[in-house]
């Protein structure tokens, strides 16, 4: 993984000396080399920061082809690679490196905007096409690998962070109504004003004319249960399918490790990566001193299974108290629970144990249903065929059995202003009532001109509105929940502070086999009872890995990735810089809030009973996080 800068200007010069400002705060995500290219006329800039995996001695970006008409620079890997440059080959294309990275140029050149339909993998680019005049930039199908843009001054800026699009000199202000709007979690939005994501499954093309945005690929749960009725077949096939999607990933020229937790997800690719090569990988786990939360004695059982080279860190809250700003400036996005911040630690952890590449169990709760919110929706779904006690009793059972995430996976109540869910879903996606919660929590802090903009909106509404419900049109309540989540929590929160951002923050590459689009594309054509089965959540992928993992993962209740809370605890580290910054001057600066509010709130925070403790340490640590923000980027509160 790396990162990538590029500016385009149909009416004027850009300059190099702003892309190398904006590559320099980027030196994290590539420590390996520096490279840039301007184009003849200044039109437009290409940057790269590397981080170099594939091809180590000759695979410096941009890359041009043979004609010097098509640059490139990428973020990412390409897998399956080998076999597409062959074929390429034989069509007359002649390559400069060994890289994964300059098969996206040559299958632009045979293709066009095409090309992204051959791609497999996490990436991000920015490609010139000096004959069409035309800047083409994409994402990868689930968001793994960010990719931001703005206009700014009559330049088109995009870059692998927000960061180095301020750097590059775009003016950082705050997006209220963004915020209010919670489009920066929902959608493509951000924070900040005017600066926008490019779109999971989407790419851009920006030339004299003006900047368009594509759709290449998206979810599709429609054809599910026209498949695989036979279950054996669906599970041998699953496996087939998970197996391949490791193998490739395991394909690199530096060593590859592994995140393990005690979930099965993360078991079960250690398991299969162990099968498919000889030598021990390097696993590691992270450790919390509080039980509930601590899965490190059954990462060690699974890591002696496969005889892995085992590595546990043990992490204090004066850990995360300590890490916890410097987090926030790599994920550019507030964070509801110091999880971000542990994430954080272990990358660092596994770079200075000598990786570079490691492969995590990100995206399985997405794809085969692993929330518990997603159990929530079949029991509701289930009702008409159960006795309504019987489904308030099963409700029950499964709060009983999630109640460290009762709050941010379960809502605790009824949240209000809320009928419009079902009225245009026929449902309550039991996933967004936490949110809505959450939503109706932060309102109480809002200063009276931050109420006044809200008005009566909404922001699961916003979401909603913005929602494409041909994707969801005659759903199951589990697939529509899927869709959704996969829209908004998966790129936005789940593959940014749990993933790339994380990781990215010490040039540590993440692989995710589980987001691997041929596996997801199984995946979705499986019918809901496949999935979840009971109160079994992640049905067919537990059948599919059992032969992997340990026989205790294999029947383990999805535990969630939290870590303990610490913010409610006055004997905490992290609860006195809360305190300490809520009550300080970043807390003035903001736009949003009213301070008086939110010191009424501190006041009385660690008298609230433990059930509240997830959801009201959610509160606090995005207000935490804002100040952060705040204090990184120095954004200007615009009344606009």
């Amino acid at each position: 993984m790396c990162g990538i800068l590029a500016l385009f200007s149909a009416h004027k010069k850009v300059h190099k000396c702003d892309l190398d400002k904006g590559l320099e705060v980027m030196q994290h995500r590539g420590p390996d080399n520096k490279g840039m290219w301007l184009s003849p006329d200044a039109s437009v800039a290409l940057g790269h920061m590397r981080l170099s995996i594939m091809d180590p001695a000759a695979g410096d970006q941009p890359i041009a082809n043979a004609a010097g008409t098509l640059h490139i620079a990428v973020n990412g890997e390409f897998y399956d690679f080998e076999n597409l440059r062959a074929d390429l080959k034989r069509r007359g294309h002649v390559f400069k490196t060994a890289s994964d990275s300059e098969i996206a140029l040559h299958l632009y050149d045979e293709y066009g905007v095409a090309a992204l339909d051959y791609l497999r993998g996490e990436f991000a680019f920015c490609l010139w096409d000096e004959a069409n005049r035309t800047l083409f930039a994409a994402r990868d199908r689930f968001g793994i690998k960010p990719l931001y843009y703005t206009v700014y001054r009559d330049t088109l800026f995009l870059g692998s962070e927000i960061k180095s699009l301020f750097a590059a000199g775009v003016a950082a202000a705050w997006d209220t109504d963004a915020y209010l709007s919670r489009a920066f979690f929902f959608r493509d939005r951000t924070l900040f004003r005017g600066i926008h994501q490019v779109p999971p499954g989407h790419f851009l093309l920006a030339t004299a004319g003006g900047i368009r945005i594509g759709k290449y690929w998206d979810f599709d749960y429609r054809q599910a249960e026209s498949e695989y009725g036979d279950e054996k077949q669906a599970v041998a096939g699953l496996r087939e399918a998970l197996l391949q999607a490791v193998g490739t990933r395991l394909r690199a020229d530096v060593p590859v490790g592994v995140y393990l937790s005690g979930g099965i997800d993360s078991c079960a690719v250690l398991g299969m990566a162990s099968h498919l090569q000889q030598a021990p990988l390097e696993t590691f786990t992270l450790s919390f001193d509080d039980r509930d939360y601590d899965e490190a004695a059954i990462a060690a059982s699974m890591a002696q299974k496969v005889r892995a080279r085992h590595h546990r860190l043990a992490l204090t809250q004066d850990d995360l108290a300590d890490s916890f700003s410097r987090a926030i400036w790599h994920s550019e996005t507030p964070c509801m629970n110091a999880h971000a911040v542990a994430k954080f630690l272990l990358s660092r952890y596994v770079r200075d144990s000598g990786l570079k590449v490691v492969l995590t169990g990100e995206g399985a709760d997405e794809i085969f249903a692993g929330y518990p919110a997603f159990r929530g929706d079949a029991i509701m779904a289930a009702g008409a065929d159960l006795m309504a006690a019987e489904a308030e009793a099963q409700m029950q059972q499964l709060k009983s059995r999630n109640q460290v995430s009762e709050g941010l996976l379960l809502a605790r109540g009824r949240p209000q202003q809320v009928a419009f869910i079902k009225r245009l879903l026929g449902y309550e996606p039991c996933w967004l009532m936490p949110i809505a919660e959450i939503v109706e929590s932060l309102q109480r802090f809002y200063s009276e001109d931050t109420a006044r903009r809200l008005g009566r909106m909404h922001p699961i509404r916003q979401f909603l509105d913005h929602l494409d419900y041909r994707q969801i049109a005659g759903l199951p309540p589990v697939h529509a929940s899927m869709y959704m989540m996969s829209k908004a929590v998966l790129p936005n929160y789940v593959l940014a502070n749990l993933g790339d951002r994380m990781e990215m923050a010490h040039s540590l590459e993440g692989r995710l086999p589980f987001l691997d689009h041929h596996v997801v594309e199984m995946a979705s054509r499986m019918p809901v009872e496949l999935k979840i089965k009971g109160l079994t959540e992640k049905y067919i992928l537990r059948e599919a890995v059992r032969p992997f993992v340990t026989e205790q993962v294999y029947k383990r209740q999805k535990h969630p990735f939290l870590a303990p809370p610490s913010v409610i605890s006055p004997t905490q580290k992290l609860y006195q810089l809360v305190q300490d910054t809520l009550r300080g001057p970043l807390m003035d600066d903001l736009p949003f809030f009213d301070k008086s509010k939110v010191l009424g709130f501190l006041d009385d925070a660690n008298k609230l009973p433990q059930q509240q403790w997830p959801q009201t340490e959610g509160l606090l640590l995005e207000l935490m996080s804002l100040c952060c923000l705040q204090d990184h980027f120095k954004p200007a509160a615009l009344s606009y």
